[in-house]
C-alpha cells in the first residue's frame, strides 16, 4: 500500500480544494416588468414575460 513520503502543506492541499469553493449560485437579474428576481436569459416565472413580450398565455 502506498503510504506519502512527507506531509501535504495546508497551502498545496488549499490549492487543490480551491477549485470546488469557485462553484456558486448562477447570477440573478431584475425582471423589467414586474421587478422580481429571475434567472437571465429566461421567461419570467412571477409574470410569464421575456423581452417586453408574453410568452406563456395565463390560463
Amino acid at each position: 500500500m502506498a503510504v506519502p513520503k512527507r506531509k501535504t502543506s495546508k497551502a498545496r492541499r488549499d490549492k487543490r480544494k480551491s477549485q470546488n469553493m469557485k462553484k456558486s449560485l448562477p447570477g440573478v437579474s431584475i425582471c423589467p416588468q414586474c421587478h422580481e428576481p429571475k434567472l437571465p436569459h429566461r421567461v419570467c416565472p412571477n409574470c410569464n414575460y421575456y423581452e417586453g413580450k408574453e410568452i406563456v398565455a395565463e390560463a
